[in-house]
């Protein structure tokens, strides 16, 4: 469907608008059709900037005034009532078009930059987030998620006001994991509630606070690793899956690309995702993982299906982009490198073509785990291809290996023994 244009024209030529603003249109156009944006969203983009600048001439505000809060305060209140000869009123399509008004300013300096938290909760994550980075070595997405549990539990004590841990005791820390666990669905997932905040504890401990007691009152629930199988698909599901590749249709060939990666190599949904074009040696037949979980370089064989499928993918179906991810998005913006999401959801789809009940896209790391045991690796083999640092973590595979298990089993006592022995009378 096309989209209608969103905004009056203006035949004398002159800015209705805060001229301040109005400068930075034909930039602010070139950085979304830069990106890969569609012209109808880019169309809709300016004129939702056209608008805000309308209204900022009638508010008498100025350039140096745009920020997070004036575009809230447009968005909120001004569009709720909003009478102006513009269509560019959407809420949800207005707050997108702004978002990117806001980095486009930035970059030019335009406006100043993101505002600092100045309050004394703020100041203290800045803190413990250079202690996790620097000290520890923990990765962006690892450290955002423990300072979004660590600021719930300072913002519920001390809102804006001066942070005292004498006030946080033992009582009052099982009261708040208590309270966070209503959002976490398994123990592993609240293990990590429990991990972020004794990490925060020990580390205030460091710089002279008592909170052993805080520590010692945060018990990790239960999660015994081994006491389940891991899930995998059948062999003949596997056969079912692979007959479904190859269906024409739109992004079908970056869907099999996809697939095969996970179900070959047993790479991760986020792995798929940060494949570069300069991590494939198609003359060595290798690549080389540079965006993994133990943040390591892992060099890895290229199975021949897995090549042909990505070659198929880059030569016939992928669109042309300035980054050099392997797998691009299809919709703009294009320019965008795709996420994790992207790739679960795909793996979704390609199990919903295949008749096939699953959902997990991890179910094919597991396959593959499965698979190589079967066909005779060793645990350490499987260990190996997958990456893990400790064997303790592939050990659990060991439960699929039931040619291994029947071997080491014991025989039942009694009647069933003499049976399978030969010896029954």
């Amino acid at each position: 469907m096309r989209t209608k244009p969103t905004s009056r024209p203006n035949p004398s030529g002159r800015s209705r608008g805060c001229a301040q603003l109005d400068r930075h249109i034909l930039g602010y156009r070139a950085y979304l059709v830069e990106r890969g944006n569609a012209a109808g969203y880019v169309r809709n983009c300016v004129a939702a900037v056209a608008h805000l600048s309308m209204w900022m001439k009638g508010a008498s505000k100025r350039l140096s005034d745009v920020d997070e809060g004036l575009v809230a305060e447009f968005v909120d209140k001004h569009l709720p009532g909003c009478q102006c000869a513009t269509n560019a009123r959407y809420p949800s399509t207005v707050r997108a078009a702004l978002g990117h008004l806001l980095v486009v300013l930035r970059e030019a300096n335009a406006i100043s930059p993101v505002p600092l938290d100045i309050t004394e909760v703020g100041q203290e994550l800045r803190r413990y987030d250079q202690y996790m980075e620097q000290v520890r070595g923990l990765a962006p997405k690892t450290r955002e998620g423990a300072l979004r549990i660590v600021e719930a539990l300072l913002r519920k004590h001390f809102s804006d006001a001066t942070i005292q841990f004498d006030v946080i005791t033992a009582e009052r820390v099982r009261r708040f994991f208590a309270a966070q666990a209503k959002n976490y669905k398994t123990p592993s997932s609240l293990g990590v509630v429990v991990s972020s905040l004794r990490s925060y504890f020990r580390w205030r401990a460091t710089l002279g606070d008592r909170t052993h007691a805080l520590v010692g009152a945060l018990a990790y629930p239960a999660n015994w690793q081994l006491a389940s199988l891991p899930k995998s698909l059948e062999p003949a599901e596997v056969e079912q899956l692979e007959a479904a590749l190859g269906q024409g249709g739109p992004s079908m060939l970056r869907a099999d690309a996809m697939v095969r990666c996970m179900l070959d190599l047993g790479l991760r949904s986020g792995e798929v995702a940060c494949l570069s074009l300069d991590d494939i040696d198609w003359n060595a037949s290798t690549i080389t993982l540079r965006r993994t979980k133990g943040r390591r370089e892992d060099v890895m064989p290229l199975p021949q299906a897995t090549g042909k499928a990505i070659a198929k993918y880059l030569r016939d179906e992928r669109p042309k982009t300035q980054h050099r991810m392997v797998f691009a998005r299809h919709m703009t913006p294009r320019e965008r490198p795709i996420g994790p999401d992207l790739v679960r959801k795909t793996i979704r789809q390609a199990y919903a073509r295949a008749g096939l009940p699953h959902t997990r896209s991890h179910l094919l790391r597991h396959t593959m785990a499965s698979r190589l045991l079967a066909g005779g690796s060793s645990l350490k083999e499987v260990a190996d291809v997958l990456r893990h640092r400790s064997l303790n973590t592939t050990l659990i595979y060991a439960k699929l290996d039931s040619g291994r298990l029947v071997e080491v089993a014991l025989p039942w006592p009694g009647i069933a023994a003499a049976v399978t022995t030969g010896r029954a009378s």
